[in-house]
């Protein structure tokens, strides 16, 4: 096992199925190259070179996500809508291992229904939404904490959002950072902490394709922070279960039992 240095540059991978920019005229005149692109480009500029950031997609071979790949990666990235089905159980599985040794996972938005968020929460992760671009405001609940360093105020106003809603089913988040409240009254649990083995994982809302949300410097600065927050100095931990034969201890002999 290799111990990584805390002042060692994260190693991000940021995985995007990367259908919609190439299917819908709208999302590729906002994203051209890619939502993955324009992530990278913007936790580039937030980060600099505390950071090595490379992109992963859907076509590609294994999805990207080789294992050589994985084993070089401290946090992940994961945006998915329209295409969670066609993601391979293979590279899911190796994905959650991956979380369960220390690898740190980010998942925006549409990403909650992906196979790797609900296999690790354990439930659906359905919730209710509206396409309506209306007003939403992310509300801090938890100001101090590390994934909202350098956001002032007490919330995030984001002028056209798509609406997510409650009931968002969830296990009960271990942190909640943000709840968000939309024009049309409803409101969401839009930035959550877990952990899983050894693994961190923060799920943050913001973030449909039809709006340019990814270019929003504050949204890119939970984002950022999310990065370094998930990163594990622990590296990666690798934990197979063992019989034990002998015990530390004498044991006191016992009769048979009936």
């Amino acid at each position: 096992m290799t111990i990584a240095s805390p002042n060692a540059r994260v190693r991000v991978t940021i995985w995007n199925e990367f259908v919609h920019e190439r299917n819908n005229p709208i999302v590729e005149k906002i994203y051209p190259a890619g939502i993955h692109t324009a992530l990278q480009t913007g936790i580039a500029q937030q980060l600099g070179d505390t950071v090595d950031l490379r992109c992963a997609t859907l076509d590609e071979p294994q999805h990207g996500l080789t294992d050589d790949i994985l084993a070089a990666t401290d946090v992940m990235l994961w945006w998915g809508h329209t295409a969670h089905d066609r993601v391979e159980e293979e590279i899911v599985a190796k994905v959650h291992r991956r979380v369960l040794d220390g690898m740190g996972l980010i998942v925006l938005h549409s990403g909650h229904a992906s196979k790797i968020f609900q296999r690790l929460m354990g439930t659906s992760c359905m919730l209710r939404w509206r396409e309506a671009a209306e007003t939403e405001r992310l509300w801090i609940t938890s100001p101090g904490h590390p994934i909202l360093a350098g956001i002032e105020g007490d919330y995030i106003e984001l002028p056209q959002a798509e609406m997510y809603g409650e009931h968002f089913d969830i296990p009960s988040p271990e942190e909640l950072l943000l709840v968000s409240w939309f024009e049309g009254g409803e409101v969401f649990r839009s930035g959550c902490t877990f952990q899983r083995g050894q693994g961190k994982i923060f799920y943050f809302r913001p973030g449909h394709e039809t709006y340019p949300i990814y270019y929003n410097p504050q949204i890119l600065r939970v984002i950022s922070n999310a990065v370094l927050w998930a990163r594990s100095d622990s590296g990666n931990y690798q934990f197979e279960g063992r019989h034990i034969e002998q015990p530390l201890s004498p044991i006191a002999p016992r009769p048979p039992s009936q």
